[in-house]
């Protein structure tokens, strides 16, 4: 199945050179290109794509604030001239950060970026049982199986994550981005670049944080609108 992939660009030139880059490597596809964000964003609403390259500054509504407007955004890798913008586009996730003008071989290591997110996120993973679970590998050989429905919040400890669920507490090797990439975006929000929650086991909610099993978190200034949003569209 191929990768589509999504340009978005207010240069001409600059959706050419990624487009031709895309269409040398047979697994992706280029489903579509726009030279502004708006169109994007009504293309996205009845479109499904894996990666989007992004570019930041762009009339109306520029690259950072569109990624902010996705409620779950694809894969995103920045395109931009301007370095000033990678930590806070790290905030939000992107999976890489391109400097124009790009080179090939610069080009290439973003994309095995791609491959190895889609590769991390073939976990066993079963929706078909009433209880959803999945299973991730807590030791070099042990698979452990934990029903989505026990998982509080998933923490983020660099290359490794701590999912503390109501049986038990785990580590495993994997990023947040991945792993919130398998959990069902109607259960599950990042809040912040080190959390992941069950949006059903939160008990309250105040100010820029909430609370589950007695327990605070912070949500990300970045993250606080959609998390906002959500959680307030899950209640009654």
């Amino acid at each position: 199945m191929k990768i589509k992939c999504l340009i978005v660009d207010d240069e001409p030139l600059a959706i050419n050179v990624i487009k031709k880059y895309l269409e040398q490597i047979e697994e992706f596809e280029v489903i579509n290109t726009f030279t502004n964000a708006i169109d994007s964003l009504n293309f996205l609403k009845t479109n499904a794509v894996d990666v989007i390259f992004l570019d930041i500054n762009m009339p109306v509504l520029d690259g950072i604030n569109f990624i902010k407007s996705l409620e779950n955004p694809p894969m995103v890798i920045i395109t931009t001239a301007y370095k000033e913008f990678a930590v806070e586009t790290y905030e939000l996730d992107v999976l890489d950060y391109l400097i124009k003008p790009i080179e090939f071989p610069r080009f290439m290591k973003a994309l095995n970026k791609v491959n190895r997110r889609l590769e991390n996120n073939k976990a066993i993973y079963d929706t078909t049982k009433e209880r959803p679970y999945l299973f991730v590998k807590v030791d070099k050989k042990k698979m452990k199986k934990i029903f989505l429905d026990e998982i509080l919040t998933v923490e983020s400890l660099k290359d490794y994550l701590k999912i503390n669920t109501t049986t038990g507490k785990y580590i495993i090797h994997s990023t947040l981005s991945d792993f919130t990439d398998l959990l069902p975006s109607r259960d599950f929000i990042r809040i912040h670049r080190s959390y992941t929650i069950a949006i059903d086991k939160i008990d309250a909610v105040e100010g820029n944080s909430v609370e589950i099993e007695g327990l605070r978190y912070v949500i990300g200034r970045s993250y606080i609108e959609a998390v906002k949003q959500k959680i307030l569209n899950s209640s009654i």
